[in-house]
């Protein structure tokens, strides 16, 4: 195991190429440190600006024990990365931050669910169904209509149905490809919220303020931070966020989606083991961005300020969005992210945009 913190001119090991891990890379670079990205991707947004570039599939023997043997630390960019290449680097003497555990329970939404109330973190009631019958029996207990989720896999809306009534049972079962399940109860919810959060190595954890997050088609369109919220509610997440990261010994930034109820209750959606993708208005408006952060809590150093210096409107540019770049680029107010994708696909995100306002005082 390295010695922390780790010295600049360290290498930390990324797995995974997306815009994620091209921006952890950007930040990495920023403080010192080289980096070296795993990907199965030709021409990755990460391996474009990386300092090396492993091109293999995820399960390749050869290519883990290159990353294992290259990096001090290696994190990785979305919780889809098999468990077992986590254990396969730790075999090999890699550090690997977060840690498995947290990448485990966020896989599976039943195990993810289990965990978060066993740590007096709320969520909506849910069952598990392995049939389309037992869709049917649980919307007895849950009441219609509910979300049918695909019990792994699945972002961005995919994997996940509505069960609008008894009758739609099988026919919900089928879209989600008659695979293992859970059915969440529906949540009358006033907004969706999220907090980016982060713990150190020595247990020192800080949260950005809340950010309001807004979907279309399943996909997050834009994230407006800090959100305006009553002091307590954003207390509450604070609490909730620090019972998960430190029931999980995590290390590193996390995302954990809220909704917030009409009482002003917070129930947890769902947590991203990795910086998230509406922590982005952190790049233009905190002191130290989520990036920053995570780079900084794997690689030992002190958490830096969270502290906002902007109002941010954060917009996820999707599909054909990006060919609003040269409108977007001579917006005064506007700071515009690019990750490097050379196929505008719809739904696939292709950059954000942040614009800015000065922060509002209370």
């Amino acid at each position: 195991m390295p010695a922390f913190p780790l010295p600049p001119g360290s290498t930390i090991g990324v797995l995974g190429g997306g815009q994620l891990g091209r921006m952890l890379v950007l930040a990495a670079a920023r403080l010192g440190f080289r980096t070296a990205v795993m990907t199965p991707e030709d021409d990755s947004g990460a391996a474009q600006v990386a300092t090396r570039a492993i091109q293999a599939p995820y399960d390749d023997a050869a290519a883990l024990a290159a990353l294992a043997g290259l990096a001090d630390v290696v994190t990785f960019e979305f919780e889809n990365v098999p468990a077992d290449v986590v254990a396969s680097l730790e075999a090999l003497g890699a550090t690997v931050a977060p840690n498995a555990r947290s990448l485990a329970v966020a896989q599976d939404r039943v195990d993810e669910k289990t965990f978060l109330n066993a740590c007096r973190a709320p969520t909506v009631a849910f069952a598990v169904c392995e049939t389309a019958g037992e869709v049917l029996a649980a919307l007895d207990q849950l009441g219609a209509p509910a979300l049918l989720k695909t019990r792994r896999q699945g972002y961005d809306g995919k994997g996940q149905t509505w069960v609008e009534s008894h009758a739609d049972a099988a026919d919900a079962f089928a879209r989600v490809g008659d695979q293992p399940s859970i059915l969440e109860a529906g949540a009358d919810f006033v907004r969706e919220l999220s907090v980016i959060a982060a713990r150190g190595r020595d247990g020192d954890i800080t949260t950005y303020p809340l950010g309001e997050n807004h979907h279309e088609a399943g996909i997050l369109r834009r994230t407006l931070a800090p959100a305006r919220l009553p002091p307590q509610v954003e207390q509450r997440a604070q609490v909730i966020a620090a019972r998960i990261l430190t029931s999980l010994d995590y290390v590193g930034v996390m995302g954990v989606e809220l909704f917030e109820l009409a009482d002003g209750r917070l129930l947890v959606n769902e947590i991203a083991p990795r910086v998230h993708n509406s922590g982005h208005w952190t790049l233009d408006g905190c002191e130290v961005d989520q990036f920053e952060q995570h780079v900084r809590a794997i690689a030992g150093w002190p958490l830096g300020p969270v502290t906002p210096l902007a109002q941010v409107e954060m917009e996820n540019l999707i599909g054909d969005d990006i060919d609003r770049w040269p409108e977007l680029i001579g917006e005064d107010d506007a700071r515009l992210w690019l990750y490097g994708k050379a196929e505008a696909r719809p739904g696939r995100k292709m950059g954000h945009v942040n614009r800015l306002r000065p922060l509002e005082r209370s």
